[in-house]
């Protein structure tokens, strides 16, 4: 027993599955724009379909959180699995219609979007086997799965300038193939399993009410909205990075290095958050995370070469590299656990919302006024968010109790 469950090989497996994961996630979210754009799509159109695939993710992910919260046929490895089915068989089909817009808008929009519905249970993945007795490093895996976002960056901007957008899809599928075969190896003893499940029926309640769910957890709920408006200036700046960049005279390759730069800061901080939530609570850490998101949009309404850009994705490690393990250990300590896989799921949905809003706001902007004023934008949706989160975090209670 302890063997199978020393902390090394249950991290390195974590690992890689978060490897895999995030290299598809550079091909197909990190260079949407690129793909598309080279596929015959207007920026109006590429915000379209983004914000498509984003609204339905956002409604999807608590929907499928739910059913898995429940602890029936629909697991967290399954629903892994399932995902990157989808997203293996969609790439394969995007081989074979180059240039066809009607096709390419569902299929892109279906595999962009079961990409972020199973993030947040990649995460619930992890705390489930961490609560069963399984030692995985949380914030090294995730910060190296980082660092793979950031390698495939660095060298794919490049190869698509020279061999064409194809190279994002051929890549795709090979990182889907790798995940399936990780995620088979996430097995648990059947005794362990049953009594797992068994212990989770007995400790709390589940909230399967999105009503229910935000009297329960007031300053979650309320951090959410401020989680819409951070992630409406992320997006805006990852999903339009291109067209930032040549406004600023750079090119794909240039847009593969400012990739690299933003991902492999966030392994450090990562890996360490264990160390950090030490001394600085989840929900401060939250708080700082937004105030950095500000900072980066700010540097980039001023910007006027590419140093500067460099310069405003290295707050990277101060905003998304804090967010996200910062929010998933938030879910973890105040939640109860039959309502976790929906904590994590609500923080990618409010990411994804901030997705909607982003995606069809800049690209009706960029088609008719500039990228300054995209940015400006961002910046004022970033500062109301970041408002809005020190409201939260600091003024209302974490967890409460509700009698019936």
């Amino acid at each position: 027993m302890k063997e199978k469950k020393t902390g090394s090989i249950w991290t390195i497996k974590y690992t890689l599955l978060n490897v895999a994961y995030f290299v598809a996630f550079c091909t197909i979210h990190a260079y949407a724009a690129v793909y598309l754009l080279a596929n015959g799509f207007s920026n109006t159109e590429v915000g379209i379909l983004l914000a498509v695939a984003n609204i339905v993710s956002a409604l999807f992910q608590p929907l499928i959180a739910a059913v898995i919260d429940r602890q029936g046929f629909l697991s967290n490895k399954r629903f892994i699995l399932i995902s990157v089915i989808i997203i293996f068989t969609g790439s394969l089909v995007l081989m074979f219609v180059p240039g066809n817009k009607a096709v390419i808008f569902a299929v892109y929009a279906l595999i962009y979007m079961i990409q972020f519905a199973y993030q947040p249970v990649m995460t619930a993945l992890c705390f489930e086997y961490q609560k069963a007795g399984y030692d995985i490093f949380y914030g090294l895996a995730r910060g190296l799965g980082s660092a793979s976002f950031a390698v495939t960056s660095m060298f794919i901007g490049g190869i698509v300038e020279r061999s064409g957008v194809s190279v994002l899809l051929w890549v795709n599928l090979a990182a889907m193939l790798v995940s399936a075969a990780i995620i088979f190896t996430f097995n648990k003893k059947k005794s362990e399993a049953a009594g797992a499940v068994s212990v989770v029926k007995n400790k709390g309640t589940a909230h399967n009410t999105f009503s229910g769910f935000v009297r329960t957890y007031p300053a979650f709920a309320v951090f959410l909205l401020a989680t819409v408006c951070f992630f409406f200036a992320h997006n805006m700046i990852n999903d339009f990075m291109i067209q930032i960049i040549r406004e600023l005279g750079g090119k794909e390759t240039e847009l593969g290095y400012a990739n690299f730069l933003q991902a492999i800061l966030e392994l450090p901080v990562m890996a360490l958050i264990g160390l950090v939530l030490k001394k600085i609570s989840a929900d401060k850490l939250l708080v700082f995370s937004g105030v950095a998101f500000l900072v980066k949009t700010l540097i980039l309404v001023f910007a006027k070469s590419m140093p500067q850009m460099y310069l405003s994705q290295s707050f990277q490690i101060f905003a998304y590299a804090v967010f996200i393990p910062a929010g998933a250990y938030y879910v973890s300590k105040t939640m109860e656990e039959l309502d976790q896989v929906k904590g994590q799921a609500f923080i990618t949905s409010a990411i994804t919302i901030g997705g909607v809003f982003s995606n069809l706001i800049s690209g009706i902007i960029l088609d008719h006024s500039n990228i300054r004023t995209m940015l400006m934008t961002g910046s004022i949706v970033c500062a109301a968010g970041a408002i809005i989160a020190f409201i939260a975090m600091n003024s209302l209670p974490h967890h409460k109790e509700i009698k019936n």
